[in-house]
C-alpha cells in the first residue's frame, strides 16, 4: 500500500474529515517516527510493532555486476519488529499454500 492510498481509505473511514486534513495527519504521524529513529530514539506502536536503529558493522561485500570485492563502511540500519497482536493476525489470516 502507497502513502497516498492510505490518505485515501482513512479519508472514506472518516468522511467528516477532508482528504487535505488526512494527508497533514499520515504525514505528521510518519514525520514524526522519521524524527525519533533519526535522533536514536525507539518508536513503538503497540500492537503493530517497533521501529529501532541498529548499528551494522563495516564488511566485505562483492559488486554482482564486475565480481569485484567491495569495502561497506559501518552503519545505521532500521529495524522493525512485529508486535504479538499483528504478528497473530497475520499467521491466523494467512492462506494456505498451494501445493
Amino acid at each position: 500500500m502507497k502513502k497516498s492510498e492510505l490518505v485515501q481509505k482513512l479519508a472514506k473511514r472518516f468522511p467528516h474529515l477532508y482528504q487535505r486534513d488526512v494527508e497533514l495527519l499520515v504525514n505528521t504521524v510518519l514525520g514524526e517516527i522519521s524524527t525519533a529513529l533519526v535522533e536514536g530514539r525507539r518508536v513503538e506502536l503497540r500492537g503493530f510493532g517497533a521501529f529501532s536503529i541498529r548499528e551494522r558493522e563495516a564488511r566485505k561485500a562483492r559488486n554482482p555486476k564486475t565480481g569485484r570485492e567491495v569495502q561497506i563502511g559501518q552503519r545505521q540500519a532500521i529495524y522493525f519488529r512485529t508486535g504479538k497482536e499483528l504478528r497473530e493476525r497475520i499467521n491466523t489470516n494467512r492462506p494456505s499454500p498451494k501445493k
